[in-house]
């Protein structure tokens, strides 16, 4: 009897797969894709007998993972990247960013300032971004156009902006934009509550009775600063956590970015609801606003993923950076040199945020059944020789520029470091022009 190969779309053969789920790296292995999904992981040898693929690509000296999941940013703020730096969160929110923003965020602004953004983040390995911004319909545009994965916030503030007068018409305009889009198996929705300090009792419980309805996660600043709790405990006598944890907020689908200044009694708030945080290192440095217990959120259990922030705050969108900047935070506050090692990290930065946006079954692991997002890193340079542990390499010697491959559902969104993408030919262009206004607003 003959035996005839399954035709697929893709064979992809790497020296190093990192899986992730299980928590293995698989050497000479192959990940076998058809439409868009991970059939999947065997030995490269069996996996050429066994598939008939119409294209394969081999990685002789790449390790292929996941694919990134920036789990917090405001994508279209990298137009703003550097426009006021070196400058405390408040003052620098109140004075500098939520001006320009006042002056100049629009629709077009949004749409090119994500290109960008997506752009940027798809050459560092990242496949998804968690974003809250205004102007949805705008960022999801753009992400389509780049092929990227993102769950786009339905913003609320209290206050009016050139999007929306009130929180109630940013929830109304946010939904619509769901509903436009919610076919697009690439683009999802997130509530995304600003921060407690914001955002009022009223609102904050309409946001729930939609979360509930709607099965949508929550998003939303969280404890960032020390003023901002001295403020929650002397406007509402308890912490942000608490309050949130009192009007029903906190749980599984529950997402707090940065999480910085939490007492005890706030990290076992987090754990015992199964809430998750964003962990936004380089983004609390830059603003002096401290480093996050992320060891003891681990030591309780507590589900940590990996975000940048805006480009406005970091100034990167680069994760690679994160990963080494978290670990070694973990290590230098703890004095414990084997906290957070690296496929702790790695999964932070894939699966741990994937579950953190009820997306654990699609994506975040090298794992048949799932999306076939993925980043293959290239460790076969000089500078990233020898290489004795792969994972560790990732971690602590690769950057964003070691990555070669991007894939999104399937689909080669990077290939050899290069976007092929001729649909953003306008976009130098576009950013030159935002370039010139936003200089032409600064005070001399």
């Amino acid at each position: 009897m003959t035996f005839t190969p399954e035709v697929i779309d893709l064979l992809i053969e790497a020296r190093w797969i990192a899986a992730v789920d299980p928590d293995v790296v698989l050497k000479n292995h192959a990940v076998a894709i058809n439409h868009g999904r991970i059939l999947a992981v065997l030995p490269a040898s069996e996996a050429r007998t066994r598939y008939q693929a119409a294209q394969r690509v081999t990685l002789d000296e790449h390790i292929l993972i996941p694919g990134l999941i920036n789990l917090h940013t405001h994508a279209a703020m990298s137009l703003m990247r550097g426009l006021a730096d070196d400058l405390p969160l408040m003052e620098w929110l109140q004075k500098h960013i939520w001006p320009a923003e006042a002056e100049h965020v629009s629709a077009q602004f949004v749409y090119d300032g994500t290109r960008l953004a997506c752009a940027e983040m798809l050459k560092g390995g990242i496949t998804c971004f968690n974003d809250m911004y205004f102007y949805p319909e705008a960022a999801a545009t753009a992400a389509a156009e780049l092929g990227m994965r993102t769950m786009l916030g339905i913003t609320a503030l209290e206050f009016p902006t050139p999007y929306a007068s009130d929180a109630d018409d940013y929830l109304d305009k946010g939904l619509a934009v769901r509903e436009l889009w919610r076919n697009n198996p690439l683009i999802g929705f997130c509530l995304a509550p600003h921060a407690p300090y914001t955002v009022s009792d009223r609102s904050f419980e309409r946001i729930l009775t939609l979360s509930e309805q709607l099965n949508l996660p929550i998003h939303c600043h969280i404890h960032e600063t020390r003023h901002e709790v001295e403020e929650s405990q002397r406007q509402h006598q308890q912490s942000p956590l608490e309050r949130l944890h009192h009007l029903g907020l906190l749980g599984p689908g529950f997402i707090g970015v940065h999480g910085v200044h939490l007492a005890e009694s706030d990290l076992e708030l987090l754990a015992a609801t199964g809430s998750s945080i964003a962990h936004c290192p380089t983004s609390n440095l830059k603003l002096a606003s401290g480093i996050a217990p992320v060891v003891r959120m681990r030591q309780l259990g507590i589900n940590v993923g990996l975000g940048t922030d805006g480009a406005a705050s970091n100034n990167r969108l680069d994760l690679f950076g994160e990963m080494r900047l978290a670990s070694l935070l973990a290590k230098g506050t703890s004095g414990d040199a084997s906290a957070l090692p690296a496929r702790d990290i790695l999964r932070m930065a894939t699966l741990n945020g994937a579950i953190a946006l009820g997306l654990g079954h699609e994506i975040g692991s090298i794992t048949a059944g799932k999306a076939a997002d993925l980043c293959a890193v290239n460790l076969g340079t000089l500078e990233t020789k020898p290489c004795f542990d792969p994972v560790s390499h990732l971690i602590y010697v690769a950057g964003r520029e070691s990555v070669s491959h991007v894939w999104v559902a399937g689909k080669c969104c990077v290939d050899h470091k290069t976007k092929p993408n001729p649909a953003q030919n306008d976009l130098d262009s576009a950013i030159a022009l935002w370039q010139n206004k936003l200089e032409f607003r600064q005070e001399p």
